[in-house]
């Protein structure tokens, strides 16, 4: 009995060694990454004007705290998720989350957490500002060509001069006996072969006989439309989902099966057509409740992106979700040589 107990205590302090030594490790990381972060953008910013002859601001940049006379191109309010967006052009952008342009770095945070526990019980006025990214803006005023970073394969800037405005789409089944129809809605990082060489080769004749199965690629994913002025908003998606599924195959009523990232865009299809909807699956949904007061987006961003170096898996979104010239740095060296990698993998697996 004793020595179950003393493990039971030893465990426990070891497990309270090793958070605190995983804070403390992750605080000292973190902080270099802001640093390396901080830097970068400047040397970006350097290497662009050097190339391109000028340099693109970019999500760290500070929101201006003014509204552009005339064009009222892009208006946000401070700690909200709502962006309103009034533009000459065909581009409508509102719910864009504040996190793509408001990441504080981990020592920002720190003084803010200290300086609230200060002011707790000081009696504070919340003031609603208006403030505009300048990023998003240059983006709404003008189509973005590719980068010197970004890799210049066929494969890649397929989409760049393409006028296809529909969506890759998967189907099977029959085309017009078929009872009902179902639509496969995929993930981020991924693709309709998510669902078309995993589910779709073990459906069953009758299943394939009855149901028309629509697995679509995305916006910006698989063989899909990757355009350089889009923002890839949830109404984009959507839009884009209604065009190239519902109405290029006339499906009237249908069953969404979705996954991941797919589940928020088949909740989103629902709610706009709850008519429609005979079923909805959802696999592995996002969902994190926020506590009441706290600001969602910020909050969601903390949940997904820790900044903790362990779990490595937690580690890696944190570099991938703050750190957006390191991210850039990463692409570099990842995704524009993918071709080489490509060489590489197949040469050691000798497989595709």
């Amino acid at each position: 009995m004793d020595v179950k107990l003393n493990t039971i205590r030893l465990v426990r302090v070891l497990s309270l060694a090793g958070e605190i030594l995983n804070n403390a490790v992750s605080v000292a990381v973190f902080c270099v990454l802001d640093f390396v972060d901080f830097i970068l953008c400047f040397v970006y910013k350097v290497i662009d004007f050097w190339i391109e002859s000028q340099w693109k601001p970019c999500y760290c940049s500070s929101a201006k705290q003014h509204i552009i006379e005339g064009d009222n191109i892009l208006v946000s309010e401070e700690c909200e998720s709502k962006i309103v967006c009034l533009t000459s052009t065909n581009l409508q952008v509102e719910d864009i989350s504040d996190t793509l342009y408001s990441r504080p770095s981990i020592v920002a945070q720190l003084s803010k957490f200290i300086i609230n526990d200060l002011n707790k019980t000081k009696k504070t006025t919340v003031t609603s500002t208006f403030t505009i990214d300048s990023t998003i803006v240059e983006v709404l005023r003008r189509n973005v060509v590719p980068r010197w970073s970004d890799c210049d394969c066929k494969i890649c800037n397929s989409w760049t001069s393409s006028r296809k405005d529909t969506l890759f789409v998967k189907a099977e089944g029959p085309k017009d006996k078929a009872r009902e129809d179902v639509l496969f809605i995929h993930g981020f990082i991924s693709s309709s072969v998510f669902w078309t060489e995993t589910l779709f080769p073990n459906f069953s004749t009758t299943v394939k006989s009855t149901y028309r199965l629509l697995a679509v690629d995305i916006l910006g994913f698989g063989r899909s439309p990757k355009p350089t002025d889009s923002l890839y908003t949830l109404r984009e998606h959507v839009e884009m989902i209604e065009k190239s599924v519902l109405e290029a195959f006339q499906v009237k009523s249908f069953h969404i099966v979705a996954h991941s990232l797919g589940c928020i865009l088949a909740l989103a299809i629902a709610v706009k057509h709850p008519g429609s909807i005979k079923s909805l699956t959802l696999l592995a949904p996002p969902y994190f409740p926020v506590p009441k007061g706290e600001p969602a987006t910020q909050y969601i961003m903390r949940r997904i992106a820790p900044r903790r170096v362990w779990p490595v898996m937690a580690f890696g979104a944190s570099v991938a979700c703050w750190y957006e010239h390191i991210s850039r740095t990463i692409c570099l060296v990842v995704c524009k040589n993918h071709r080489l990698w490509e060489f590489i993998t197949k040469f050691i697996t000798r497989n595709r």
